[in-house]
């Protein structure tokens, strides 16, 4: 399997702020999100595990939702919960978008779940390791 060219997103500080590695949350969430390949997918705890804040999988869905404004282009039907469910996919245009963007991408879905969810995991914390 081809490892993917890394951008390394800093950890998350602990200001109030909500800003992490002189970005805000949301663009960190969105560059990890761009680096997720086609044909694979993550969760919205993972990616805050990724950025150093485990109890933020909430606020990645947040920034999910409002990814469908991002520049470049975040392919947001790859962030799913932690049981490979489509918990998203009413943020999408129609109810069946996220589905329909998963299949183009390869990955089959069923009963709105990713089928083979553990082998099509992608994990930001080991793939991204630098």
């Amino acid at each position: 399997m081809k490892k993917n060219k890394a951008k390394k997103i800093e950890a998350a500080d602990s200001s109030p702020s909500g800003r992490l590695g002189g970005a805000t949350f949301f663009q960190d969430v969105f560059d990890v999100a761009r680096q997720i390949p086609k044909g694979r997918v993550t969760s919205y705890g993972a990616i805050a595990a990724y950025l150093g804040t485990k109890l933020s999988a909430r606020m990645v869905g947040w920034a999910m939702n409002a990814a469908g404004s991002a520049k470049p282009k975040v392919p947001a039907q790859r962030v799913v919960n932690r049981n490979g469910m489509l918990s998203g996919k009413h943020h999408f245009k129609t109810p069946t978008a996220m589905e329909e963007a998963l299949k183009k991408d390869g990955v089959q879905v069923k009963n709105d779940t990713v089928v083979d969810f553990a082998a099509r995991f992608w994990d930001p914390i080991k793939e991204l390791s630098l």
